[in-house]
C-alpha cells in the first residue's frame, strides 16, 4: 500500500510539472548543428571553461547522471562512468567507498577515513555515512583527479567528487524524472523554483523518492539462534529512499548574495547481502544465485538511517574582491545489521558441528559535523587572479558496535560504545598569473592541522559483567602538514592547450576503534602524504565537433594507510612504507553529425605497494586457509600472513573503459525519437591486499539502453529503458574467510517520464 501511494504521489507531481511545462511558451527549435556546447566547471572555485583548467577534471551533467539512475542506482552509479573513478560498498547504500587513480580505503569501519573527499554545494561531507547523501536535482558532477589540498574543504590525497545542485532562479524553472521498473523499482527526482519577490528573493524545492520491493528469498529452514524468521519469501533486497531539499536565494542588492539551504533524508532498506561460498577455491567465478540466500541470523539484514543538514552561503561583492562565508551543519543517525558470514553455519559443518557464525551491527547513535569557511577572492579579469581563506571543521559521533552474542542473548554485554572526534583548521591561498597571452601559471598552498580522538566509553565485557579488555581506552593523534600545487597551462591555439601540474597532498592520522568489540586494542595509522605529477592536453578538434582531453600521471604515497583483517575478520589499520603508481586517462565527446552524439572514456593504471616488511593476514576460518594465496606466506601462531610487497592497491582497476551513444531521428518539427546506450568495462581489480586465485574481478562489464520519444516544444520525454541489460552477475566485493561474494545490481527494465520547464 505504501508503495502504491508513493507511486501515485510521484505521478501526480510529475503530471503537475508536465502541465506547467506544456503551458509554458514554446521553445524555438535550434538549427541542427554539430558544434559541442561549452562545459563550465568550478574546479578552482570560479566558473571556467573546462578546457582552460590546468588539472585533470571530468564533468558529468545532471541529465546524464539521471539516465543511469533510472533503475534505482545511488551514488555508486558514477563508478566506471568516469575514467579513473571506481566506487563500491560492502555496507549497503549508506557507506560508499570511492577510489580515484587507485587510491581509496577498503575499511568498512563507520569511523573510517577516506582519501577521496565529497563536496556538495561547497560543503565537505567527511563522515562515511554523509558521503552516501543521495544525488538529486543535480546540475553537474565534477571529478577532480589527484591531490586537492589548496582550495576545497579538507585535504585529500586522491581527489574530489564535487556535486552542484540546481539553484533558485529569478524565473520559473522546474524539471522532473520518474520511472518504474523491475522489482517495483520506482524513482522520482525533481525540482521546481522561481521568484518570491522579483529580483530579490527566489526559492527551489527538490525531492527524491526511490523504492524497490524486497525480492530476495531467505531459504534457511533450520533453527535461528536470534529469532530471525525463516524461511521467508521476498525477505530482503528492497529499500525506501525519501529526500527533500529547500533553498532560498536572497539578492537584496547588486553586491550581496545569500543562499540558505536545508535538506533531510529518511532511508530504510537492506544492508549488503553476502553470499557464502559463492566462490569455490581456485576460481573467481561467482556461483551463488542472486535472488536467494540462506541466512540463519541478523533479522534479514535491516538498515535504516536519517540525516539532515543546513548551510548558509553569503557572498559580498566589494568590487575588486568578493568575500564569501560558507557555514554548514550536518547530522546523522542510524544502524545497519548483517549476517556477515553470508549464510547459515548449520549448512557448513565441520565434523558435524556448524562452522562459522558471523553477525554484527553498527549503530551511529549521533553524528554532528560543523564547518566554517571564509574566502576572499579577486574579481579582476586581468592577468592576476587570487584567493585566500581559512577553514574550521569539527565532527563528533557516538558509535556502538554489537556482535553475535548480544543478539543471541548469550552475552548482553557483547558490544562497545565509542566517541570519535575530528577537529581541523586550515589556511589556504592560490594565485593564477597570465605570464603571456598563451601561458598561465597557477600556484596554491595550504597549511592544515588535523586532530583525531577516540574514546572507548563501554567495553565488551563477559556475560557476568567482568571487564576483560586490556587495551587503550583513549587515543589522540594529531599532525600539521603543508599541501601545495603548481601548474602551468599553455594555449598553443584557441582549440589546443597543454598543461603540467605537480601537487603534494596530505591525509591526517586515523584511529580504528571497532576492534575493542573483540577485546583487541585500537589500531592506528600515521599521516600519509602524496607527491603527484601529471601532464596532459585539452583540445577541440574537427570544427569543435570533437572534444578530446587526456593526461598522464605518476605519484608516490609515503606512509600509505592500509587496512587488513585480524583473526576475527576485523579491520586492522597500518602504514606501509609507500605506494607508487602511474597511468593514463582520456575523455572524448564527438558529434560527427547533428543527430549523433558519442562519448568515450578510458583509464589505465599500474600501482604497487612497496614495503618488504609488511604482511597481511590471509583468508582463514578456524585456522584453515580457505583460498589460494599466491604470495609468499609466514605463520605467526595459528595465523597465516602474506607478503604484499609489489601488490597492486586494492580496488584499483587496471583499466576502465566507458562508452555512450545517442542517435536522434526527427519525426516532426521539435519532435524526435531516439535510442541511447552506455557501456563500461572494468579490467583486473584485486579486492584484497594479497594475491589469490579467487578475490579479484577481470573483464566485468555492464550496459544500459534507452528508447524514447522527445517533444521539445512541450518539454517532455517518455522512454523505455534497461539497466544492466545483459543481467551480468559481476563480483564487486568479498568476505575472505567465508569465501563470500557481493554482486552488482540486477537487471532492471522499465519506463521513464521526464519534463522540463524553462
Amino acid at each position: 500500500m505504501r508503495t502504491q501511494s508513493s507511486l501515485k504521489l510521484a505521478c501526480l507531481l510529475g503530471v503537475s510539472l508536465l502541465g506547467v511545462a506544456s503551458a509554458a511558451q514554446a521553445r524555438q527549435a535550434a538549427e541542427p548543428t554539430t558544434a559541442l556546447e561549452e562545459v563550465v566547471v568550478t574546479a578552482e572555485r570560479r566558473s571556467e571553461n573546462l578546457q582552460k583548467v590546468p588539472l585533470s577534471v571530468a564533468a558529468v551533467g545532471g541529465d546524464q547522471l539521471r539516465a543511469v539512475q533510472a533503475g534505482g542506482e545511488d551514488i555508486l552509479a558514477l563508478s566506471g562512468r568516469v575514467p579513473s573513478l571506481y566506487a563500491e560498498t560492502t555496507t549497503g547504500r549508506i557507506f560508499p567507498r570511492f577510489y580515484i587513480r587507485g587510491l581509496g580505503n577498503i575499511d568498512f569501519y563507520l569511523g573510517a577515513s577516506q582519501p577521496v573527499t565529497i563536496i556538495q554545494d561547497d560543503v565537505v561531507l567527511e563522515h562515511v555515512t554523509l558521503k552516501s547523501n543521495p544525488m538529486f536535482d543535480i546540475k553537474q558532477v565534477e571529478v577532480l583527479r589527484g591531490p586537492q589540498g589548496s582550495l576545497f574543504g579538507r585535504n585529500t590525497t586522491a581527489g574530489i567528487i564535487k556535486f552542484d545542485t540546481a539553484k533558485p532562479t529569478q524565473d520559473l524553472q522546474g524539471r522532473f524524472s520518474a520511472s518504474y521498473g523491475s522489482y517495483g523499482t520506482t524513482t522520482f527526482d525533481g525540482g521546481i523554483g522561481g521568484p518570491i519577490v522579483q529580483d530579490k528573493l527566489a526559492f527551489r524545492v527538490s525531492a527524491l523518492y526511490q523504492h524497490r520491493d524486497d525480492w530476495v528469498d531467505n531459504t534457511f529452514s533450520g533453527t535461528s539462534a536470534d529469532g530471525t524468521v525463516t524461511p521467508k519469501k521476498n525477505a530482503m533486497g528492497g529499500y525506501d529512499e525519501k529526500d527533500v531539499r529547500v533553498q532560498l536565494l536572497a539578492t537584496p542588492n547588486d553586491q550581496l548574495t545569500v543562499l540558505a539551504s536545508a535538506h533531510a533524508r529518511d532511508y530504510d532498506g537492506t544492508s549488503t547481502l553476502f553470499l557464502r561460498n559463492a566462490l569455490t577455491k581456485g576460481s573467481n567465478k561467482p556461483n551463488a544465485p542472486r535472488d536467494s540466500v540462506a541466512y540463519d541470523e541478523a533479522d534479514n539484514n535491516p538498515q535504516a538511517y536519517q540525516m539532515e543538514g543546513a548551510s548558509l552561503n553569503i557572498a559580498y561583492d566589494f568590487g575588486p574582491v568578493t568575500l564569501t562565508s560558507i557555514s554548514a551543519y550536518e547530522a546523522a543517525k542510524g544502524k545497519s545489521r548483517g549476517d556477515t558470514d553470508g549464510g547459515a553455519a548449520a549448512n557448513f559443518p565441520v565434523n558435524g558441528v556448524p562452522n562459522g557464525f558471523g553477525q554484527s551491527m553498527g549503530q551511529l547513535k549521533d553524528l554532528d559535523q560543523v564547518s566554517q569557511e571564509i574566502r576572499l577572492a579577486s574579481n579582476s579579469d586581468g592577468r592576476l587572479k587570487w584567493q585566500v581563506g581559512g577553514m574550521l571543521f569539527s565532527s563528533e559521533d557516538l558509535t556502538n558496535f554489537y556482535q553475535r552474542a548480544y543478539f543471541t542473548k548469550a552475552n548482553p554485554n557483547n558490544w562497545v560504545a565509542l566517541r570519535n572526534e575530528n577537529t581541523s583548521w586550515a589556511v589556504f591561498g592560490q594565485a593564477s598569473y597570465k605570464v603571456t597571452d598563451k601561458l598561465t601559471v597557477t600556484a596554491g598552498a595550504r597549511e592544515t592541522k588535523d586532530v583525531k580522538k577516540t574514546n572507548l566509553l563501554k567495553t565488551a565485557d563477559t556475560a557476568a559483567g567482568v571487564v576483560t579488555y586490556t587495551g587503550r581506552r583513549y587515543v589522540r593523534l594529531a599532525d600539521t602538514q603543508p599541501s601545495w600545487d603548481l601548474s602551468a597551462l599553455y594555449e598553443a591555439t584557441d582549440d589546443f592547450s597543454v598543461y603540467a601540474r605537480v601537487a603534494k597532498g596530505f591525509r591526517g592520522p586515523t584511529i580504528q576503534g571497532r576492534s575493542a568489540v573483540f577485546n583487541a586494542d585500537f589500531t592506528t595509522a600515521n599521516s600519509e602524504t602524496i607527491l603527484s605529477w601529471e601532464a596532459g592536453f585539452k583540445s577541440r578538434l574537427l570544427d569543435n565537433t570533437l572534444r578530446l582531453n587526456a593526461s598522464a600521471f605518476t605519484y608516490e604515497v609515503s606512509d600509505i594507510q592500509l587496512n587488513g583483517n585480524d583473526s576475527n575478520g576485523n579491520g586492522v589499520l597500518f602504514n606501509a612504507d609507500k605506494a607508487k603508481a602511474y597511468g593514463l586517462e582520456a575523455d572524448a565527446e564527438w558529434r560527427p553529425i547533428p543527430n549523433l552524439l558519442l562519448t568515450a572514456g578510458a583509464s589505465w593504471l599500474h600501482s604497487e605497494i612497496k614495503d618488504k616488511r609488511v604482511y597481511a593476514q590471509v583468508c582463514a576460518l578456524n585456522g584453515v586457509v580457505v583460498c589460494t594465496v599466491e604470495n609468499p606466506t609466514i605463520k605467526v601462531g595459528a595465523n597465516t600472513f602474506a607478503q604484499i610487497d609489489g601488490q597492486p592497491l586494492p580496488n584499483a582497476p587496471k583499466y576502465n573503459l566507458n562508452f555512450t551513444a545517442r542517435y536522434d531521428v526527427p519525426v516532426a518539427d521539435d519532435r524526435r525519437v531516439f535510442i541511447a546506450t552506455d557501456w563500461n568495462v572494468q579490467g583486473y581489480t584485486n579486492f584484497v591486499l594479497y594475491k589469490t586465485r579467487e578475490f579479484y574481478s577481470k573483464g566485468n562489464f555492464e550496459g544500459g539502453v534507452k528508447l524514447g520519444y522527445e517533444n521539445l516544444d512541450k518539454g517532455y520525454e517518455i522512454a523505455l529503458f534497461g539497466r544492466n541489460i545483459t543481467n551480468e552477475k559481476n563480483l564487486k566485493g568479498v568476505i575472505e574467510n567465508y569465501m563470500a561474494a557481493v554482486y552488482n545490481e540486477p537487471r532492471v527494465i522499465g519506463v521513464s517520464l521526464s519534463a522540463k520547464l524553462n
